[in-house]
């Protein structure tokens, strides 16, 4: 898939994802949460599946310093979406289930996690990238 073919999906998919949403807020659809979020899970688990077989056709090929590079960076993408993930299932759990009474601490927690770790690997990518231009 090109590059454009790729933001178009995604776009498309925020486009179905923000009107669905719109309309439950909006109290026009009574629909459950979970199938208002269906747009972004489609798209989370294409984007698994894409860089699944991403690593797999880079694991094939003998060792190498750029594959080993390219054998690390894609789990920090996997587990990026897996947090998403698990975020959008917390989210639609407080929405579609209020008695449970789950704690928006609780429920922003996957992404507290996953903007820490973003923050300290962009912190350690400047330092490397620091040093190699001294």
């Amino acid at each position: 898939m090109a590059v454009l073919h790729r933001a178009l999906f995604t776009w498309f998919n925020f486009l179905i994802f923000l009107i669905l949403l719109v309309l439950r807020l909006d109290q026009r659809i009574q629909w459950n949460w979970f199938i208002v979020f269906m747009p972004m899970w489609i798209h989370d688990n294409i984007l698994l599946i894409y860089i699944i077989f991403h690593m797999i056709s880079h694991c094939k090929n003998g060792p190498n310093r750029i594959i080993l590079t390219l054998r690390i960076k894609p789990w920090y993408i996997v587990i990026a979406v897996l947090l998403k993930m698990s975020a959008q299932i917390l989210i639609c759990l407080k929405l579609e289930v209020p008695q449970w009474q789950i704690s928006a601490k609780a429920v922003l927690a996957p992404y507290l996690v996953l903007f820490s770790a973003l923050a300290v690997d962009v912190f350690f990518d400047l330092i490397i990238s620091s040093r190699l231009t001294l």
